[in-house]
């Protein structure tokens, strides 16, 4: 393993917090997360996840850039079967193979998920959904269903506001600093919840995870080439899909999602008509992908 800002896993167990003098001193601690798992891939990259729900199909949960388990978990509230999430390379408690990284390597690392859990179905989120194109492009036979949440661009050309997002909260990891780390991930949310119940909630949980678990700079390195050099590939997809975008997302431009389903033989667009839906409408985002992975 190498580097990665925080403290590293002693033995790949919980990552022990920083001592930490500008965090709050009051307040209730945080809730702690349901129990994950590591498991070894084929590659022998150690990788965690979270297994909830029983029985089939099985779905497995690819998160975005700098995300984590949490983040993808109200996607798959509603959907049957069994759910697998995961954290990718340099996230989380997985593995921090020696870099650069590559959307090839992110794609080899969901499809052995998928396989060492038999999923059937897919949902990638930015990201996510990016590596998951490129697996579709290599095996478009691998997945019945998938759904791709905000794509990230295939070509490998970030937004400026992303690239500055992704420097500012890797900055702020590596300081150790709560209250750097706060603002980081703040800026992250819409202003409408900052000071809600739920926003307060999400930036406690949020900043005591990056604490713990830290983040891999070596993520920055997945940009350096296209996800999916050939986007035409994705014409021999034989399953079903359902692309989201949000019109007004500075970082996930509709245009992309509309961009993805034209090439997906058999796809559904939906484009909701405001950014940070997650937070916005979150019980109709449940639905629609619920509705979409539950059909027979």
């Amino acid at each position: 393993m190498r580097g990665r800002f925080g403290p590293p896993p002693p033995d790949g167990g919980p990552r022990l917090q920083r001592v930490d003098r500008t965090g709050p001193r009051g307040g209730r601690p945080t809730l702690p997360g349901p129990a994950t798992e590591m498991v070894t891939l084929p590659s022998g990259v150690r990788v965690e996840q979270l297994t909830t729900g029983a029985g089939d199909p099985i779905t497995v949960f690819a998160h975005g850039l700098a995300g984590d388990i949490s983040g993808t978990r109200p996607l798959g509230s509603a959907v049957t079967g069994r759910r697998v999430f995961f954290h990718f390379r340099g996230h989380g408690r997985t593995d921090v193979p020696p870099g650069p990284w590559s959307f090839a390597d992110l794609a080899a690392d969901l499809r052995a998920l998928a396989d060492l859990s038999g999923a059937t179905r897919a949902v990638g989120v930015s990201m996510g959904a990016a590596a998951l194109c490129r697996l579709l492009a290599e095996s478009p036979d691998r997945f019945e269903r998938v759904v791709l949440y905000l794509p990230a661009p295939l070509d490998g050309a970030r937004a400026a506001v992303s690239v500055q997002r992704l420097e500012r909260l890797l900055a702020s990891v590596e300081s150790g600093e709560a209250a750097m780390i706060a603002d980081a991930v703040e800026r992250e949310m819409p202003p409408s919840v900052r000071n809600t119940p739920a926003g307060w909630s999400y930036l406690r949980q949020r900043v005591e995870q990056l604490q713990r678990d830290g983040l891999a700079p070596e993520i920055e390195s997945v940009w350096s080439a296209p996800a999916l050099a050939e986007e035409t590939l994705l014409k021999e997809f034989r399953g079903r899909a359902l692309v989201i975008g949000c019109l007004g997302d500075e970082t996930h431009p509709a245009s992309w999602a509309e961009r993805i389903a034209g090439l997906l033989p058999e796809a559904d667009l939906e484009v909701y008509d405001r950014p940070a839906v997650l937070w916005s409408n979150r019980a109709a985002l449940r639905a629609r992908v619920s509705s979409f992975l539950n059909a027979p």
